[in-house]
């Protein structure tokens, strides 16, 4: 019995990829067992959007290599596009995976191990130039399947390497999303989530193929029109009940796209706008294509087109350049707009991004310090939204049991994606249900109990 186990680093698409992988696997004969466990082969999908993630990635491969030997030890994805012969050199990995490969991991594997060293070679993610043959036929264990709709990105922001350890946009055929969707509610799920490197992107490259087109601003652009016909093609599907997406660019969101969003029922108010900063001039040197004024249109168009919808966001502290008086519009800006969740990074330089030969770095110190700053402002925005939502009903989409304080409760999510947990003898996992937020607690969870006509 050949045994394999993954551990996946970073983002949702990484996620996505890392079960259609598994899937691959499976297919080919092989029992996938927890990461803790021996195997016999070990995949680590890594991640290298900070020098965090560089290192947990090597971590994980060390740790893989302690726990057996004698196993093959494969790393995949974003990391092995920068630095993967390193990876090779030292030891560190047996094979490498690029992401113009993970569909191919299961032959990469048999040729490996037939000596056929010419069909392992290492493909960076140029080597293809559509979006390619990676998906799921099944899911297990949750109620929500992320669905990835895109993949790479052509905005260059100055900080960011992912343009080139992913590439440039490809989108996925919207019959090849349609198939998947259905297969996934067939299957059982009630919730899907749009993802990519870059959703906002969907369909420039099927617009005008050949050209790098950037995702426009949106007091510039036209709806994004093969975007909101997928969306409104995957809304119509029999089975689904709540559709949502993964982080979004604020130059799609233009009056009529706003609208038509909101006329789809089962498109959850719950939307994460990509901010990066809060200071016009930091903007500029991020290379972000909008100012604090236009993204403050923005949310304000969300929220008068939808009710109380969740505003999540990403915030980038101590980028170059970053005086105190900056850092002090950004939270100025933050408090002003009241985002439901904002997830914080201390800048992590990038090499061969604009940025990292930028002058005015900030001091590491400074940059932790900024962060906390943001993390207190993210807790108290977060409880204060939830409270919002004291006495009033929502719908609960009931994921799991888990213990809480002692007390086993059904916790879900509602469709501004708050954590929800209701005290209930009956297991309710898998239900859609309206409840009564009753309190909610420090961390900004409700506390619920299904409505009587439930």
């Amino acid at each position: 019995m050949k045994t394999a186990a993954f551990h996946t680093l970073g983002c949702r698409v990484n996620a996505y990829e890392t079960e259609a992988m598994q899937e691959q696997l499976k297919r080919d004969g092989y029992v996938i067992v927890p990461f803790s466990e021996k195997a016999d082969v070990y995949i680590i999908n890594t991640c290298t959007v900070t020098h965090i993630a560089d290192r947990k990635s090597r971590q994980m491969l060390h740790r893989a290599r302690r726990m057996n030997p004698d196993a093959l030890i494969i790393a995949a994805g974003c990391y092995v596009e920068d630095a993967g012969e390193e990876l090779l050199s030292s030891g560190d990995a047996d094979l490498l995976i690029g992401n113009a490969d993970k569909a191919s991991l299961a032959g990469i594997i048999r040729a490996h191990r037939e000596g056929r060293p010419e069909e392992t070679r290492f493909l960076k993610h140029c080597a293809r130039p559509d979006y390619g043959p990676l998906f799921i036929t099944e899911t297990e264990g949750r109620t929500r399947a992320f669905l990835k709709i895109e993949d790479g990105c052509n905005q260059f922001c100055s900080y960011c390497v992912i343009p080139y350890v992913r590439g440039r946009v490809r989108s996925r055929r919207a019959e090849d999303v349609l198939a998947e969707a259905e297969r996934l509610l067939a299957g059982g799920f009630q919730e899907l989530v749009l993802t990519g490197i870059h959703v906002s992107s969907y369909g420039l490259d099927l617009r005008e193929p050949g050209r790098n087109l950037r995702t426009p601003e949106a007091r510039e652009a036209e709806t994004n029109r093969e975007l909101l016909s997928l969306v409104r093609s995957v809304a119509s599907l029999p089975g689904i009940r709540r559709l949502r997406f993964g982080s979004l660019e604020p130059g799609i969101m233009t009056e009529e796209f706003v609208r038509a969003l909101s006329e789809i029922p089962v498109i959850c108010p719950q939307f994460h706008l990509s901010l990066q900063s809060g200071c016009d001039a930091t903007l500029q040197r991020m290379r972000r294509r909008y100012d604090t004024a236009a993204y403050e249109e923005i949310v304000g168009r969300l929220r008068a087109a939808f009710s109380n919808p969740a505003i999540a966001t990403d915030i980038i502290a101590g980028f170059p350049g970053e005086t105190e008086e900056e850092f002090a519009e950004t939270v100025a800006f933050v408090k002003r707009i009241g985002f439901e969740k904002t997830h914080i990074f201390p800048y992590s330089e990038r090499k061969g991004t604009k940025a990292a030969d930028m002058p005015g770095r900030v001091a590491a110190e400074v940059r932790r310090q900024r962060s906390e700053v943001l993390i207190d402002l993210d807790i108290r925005n977060h409880r204060r939204y939830a409270e919002g939502f004291l006495g009033r009903e929502v719908e609960v989409l009931f994921e799991e049991r888990k213990r809480v304080d002692g007390i086993v409760k059904n916790a879900g999510h509602t469709r501004e994606m708050l954590l929800a947990c209701a005290a209930s003898a009956q297991d309710l996992t898998g239900q859609l249900i309206k409840c009564r937020v009753t309190s909610v607690t420090e961390a900004g969870g409700l506390l619920v109990t299904p409505s009587a006509d439930t």
